[in-house]
């Protein structure tokens, strides 16, 4: 499933930022080929969180993972120099993205997949060997 599309980078963060950060040759044009990796970088990274709460494929987009996809996609194509704006927003894309895969945040009109015996700890034991009347007598 694809989080974001190129036309969401276009209207977040302009033509001319993302023809910089993607056209290695002049800069002047998007190179979709480098895009669509930064972009499928951004999906598999947001599905390796989603995966421990939801079904994945998602039935549909929500809003929210498509601005997460955006901060992601955009912070992929920094190569260096990253600009400090453009990186607290990638930590804020996945610190939420951790919440959701905890639960403690829920994604707005998805549901969690079930997952059976998550949280649940099975403990057995032999009965004791050794008690007080076993071994009453022993000095």
């Amino acid at each position: 499933m694809t989080y974001a599309t190129q036309s969401d980078l276009v209207d977040r963060f302009g033509e001319a930022e993302l023809a910089q950060r993607t056209n290695r040759v002049d800069g002047l044009t998007i190179d979709t080929a480098v895009l669509g990796r930064a972009l499928a970088d951004a999906d598999a990274e947001i599905d390796s969180y989603l995966t421990k709460r939801y079904a994945l494929p998602l039935a549909s987009t929500p809003l929210v993972l498509t601005r997460l996809a955006c901060d992601i996609t955009r912070y992929r194509l920094f190569d260096d120099g990253t600009p400090e704006t453009v990186r607290l927003r990638y930590e804020d894309a996945v610190s939420l993205l951790r919440r959701f895969s905890s639960g403690d945040v829920q994604l707005a009109g998805v549901a969690a997949a079930a997952v059976a015996g998550v949280d649940t700890a099975h403990h057995a034991f032999a009965p004791r060997q050794m008690t007080d009347d076993s071994l009453r007598g022993f000095a």
